[in-house]
C-alpha cells in the first residue's frame, strides 16, 4: 500500500494546464491516475497512440470534440469521457475557470510526458 499526497508531487506542464501523476509506471500498478488542470480558454489538440484515456470532471466545464468537429459533447462535474479508440480530439476549457479532471491512463505514463501543443497535428505521448 501507498499514500501520496497532491501537496507533495511537482506537476508537470503538460502543455494547457498542470498534472500531477498520482500513480505511474513506476508504481506498477498497470494504470496511471492523475490529477489534471486544464487552464481556462485552451484548446489542446490531443492524440494518445499508446494509451486509452478516461477522464472524470470534478470542477470546472469544457468540452470534448472529435478531430473533425462532428461530435462534441460538453463536459461538467460529474461526467466522465472515454478515449476509447485512441481517439483524436480537442479539449476545450471554458473562459470562465480551470476544468479539473482526474485522468487514468492504460498502459500507465512514466510521469514526465508533456505535450507538443504547437506541433502539427494532434500532440501525443
Amino acid at each position: 500500500m501507498f499514500i501520496r499526497d497532491k501537496r507533495a508531487i511537482e506537476p508537470v506542464e503538460w502543455g494547457n494546464g498542470l498534472s500531477y501523476r498520482m500513480v505511474v509506471e513506476n508504481d506498477r500498478m498497470g494504470f496511471t491516475v492523475c490529477h489534471t488542470i486544464v487552464r481556462a480558454g485552451t484548446k489542446s489538440k490531443l492524440e494518445y497512440s499508446r494509451h486509452l484515456e478516461a477522464c472524470y470532471c470534478v470542477s470546472g466545464s469544457g468540452r470534448v470534440e472529435t478531430a473533425d468537429g462532428s461530435v462534441g459533447e460538453d463536459i461538467k462535474p460529474g461526467m466522465l469521457y472515454a478515449l476509447d479508440r485512441h481517439d483524436a480530439h480537442f479539449l476545450i476549457a471554458d473562459p470562465a475557470g480551470d476544468m479539473v479532471l482526474i485522468s487514468v491512463f492504460n498502459p500507465p505514463l512514466r510521469g514526465d510526458e508533456r505535450h507538443d501543443l504547437g506541433a502539427d497535428g494532434f500532440s501525443h505521448y
